[in-house]
């Protein structure tokens, strides 16, 4: 087996691992999960996260984002509003321009979604030795760093 080969077959069984401990978290849980409590639909549920990295987005930029109209995203920030997860406001330096942010409650509702996730993780992480937590945390930075450089690396720089 070539390392290509090699590489390849690792990388695809991480994947598979990934994919089975979510199935894992998903069908274990002892409490209600706050993303499946919800009764958001899935564009909703995506423009609230993407508000929640962004911070405030117009709905321009949520439109180009979720690759449907404007008066979609009218609609779909209606009912957000409705819900109570996000507001609108003239943007500062453009009145023509309303920006969308979350509301408290919509933080809110990320920081949970976001925790229960985090505390299934913890759950397991729990069970493992202190030197196989090293490791992982070890692995998990420099995996979290190689992220840090793909990511913030322009796109014309990683065209070879």
């Amino acid at each position: 087996m070539s390392v290509d080969d090699e590489r390849d077959r690792l990388i695809d069984r991480i994947g598979q691992i990934q994919r089975e401990l979510g199935r894992f978290f998903a069908e274990s849980r002892q409490q209600s999960s706050p993303l499946l409590d919800s009764n958001l639909t899935m564009r909703q549920l995506k423009v609230v996260l993407l508000l929640s990295v962004r911070g405030s987005a117009s709905g321009q930029d949520l439109a180009q984002h979720l690759g449907v109209g404007l008066g979609t995203v009218t609609g779909i920030v209606d009912r957000l509003i409705g819900h109570g997860l996000v507001t609108r406001r003239e943007d500062p330096s453009d009145r023509r321009v309303r920006r969308v942010e979350l509301t408290p409650e919509g933080r809110t509702l990320v920081e949970r979604i976001s925790e229960s996730g985090i505390d299934d993780f913890r759950l397991l992480l729990q069970r493992l030795d202190t030197r196989l937590l090293r490791d992982l945390y070890d692995v998990m930075d420099r995996v979290q760093a190689v992220a840090a450089e793909l990511y913030e690396d322009p796109p014309e720089s990683k065209v070879g």
